[in-house]
């Protein structure tokens, strides 16, 4: 298993990093957020999952090890994949998934693509012991400032929205990102993200 991989980020896609590892190029599957943290050039580290499949090998990244930890917890509740798990935390940071399966908060996982309601049941039943109590930490993630509606809209696309939909979507959230710089904050990616999905959610 390849626990973490560690250097310069040679290129930055939608939803992929690609990390130079002794002179090879590990293309890596990350969600907005951890993206948002990266910059071509420079230095990164992160955690992976190596997920095997008979015609594909994918590794999927994380910020820290905690994620990697949930993401990986995820896949053990029937019926979630890889892409099902990082959309999730795409959507929420591992400490909101606990806090929203310990008080069986199912609009908090219906908010996530590919989530209905009797969905959100059967994963709050499922996942109950298995993602432990919140740590209560509250992390913010970090903070993402100009080209936010640019990094929303990849993100969108990456979780399959149509152009047209990641469109509308952007445009919904804009005054919520305005707000936060006239307060003197920048715009939150994963908040901008998860209103996004709501906006859209409501639409179909």
């Amino acid at each position: 298993m390849i626990a973490f991989v560690s250097g310069p980020v040679a290129a930055l896609g939608p939803d992929t990093a690609v990390v130079e590892v002794g002179g090879v190029g590990m293309a890596v599957q990350c969600t907005p957020d951890t993206l948002s943290g990266l910059r071509i050039g420079k230095p990164a580290r992160l955690a992976t999952s190596l997920v095997v499949r008979e015609d594909s090998l994918t590794l999927y990244g994380f910020a820290d090890d905690d994620e990697r930890a949930t993401f990986e917890l995820l896949q053990t509740a029937s019926g979630v994949g890889p892409r099902l798990a990082q959309a999730m935390l795409a959507v929420h940071s591992p400490d909101a998934l606990r806090r929203a399966v310990a008080t069986a908060d199912e609009k908090a996982l219906t908010a996530v693509p590919g989530i209905g309601k009797k969905g959100a049941q059967k994963l709050l039943l499922e996942l109950k012991d298995r993602l432990g109590a919140p740590l209560g930490t509250g992390g913010a993630p970090a903070p993402v400032a100009a080209g936010w509606s640019d990094q929303l809209h990849a993100a969108l696309i990456g979780l399959g929205y149509a152009t047209r939909e990641a469109d509308e979507a952007v445009a919904a959230v804009t005054p919520q990102a305005d707000a936060a710089v006239a307060e003197g904050g920048t715009p939150r990616i994963p908040q901008l993200l998860k209103a996004a999905l709501q906006t859209l959610n409501r639409t179909r």
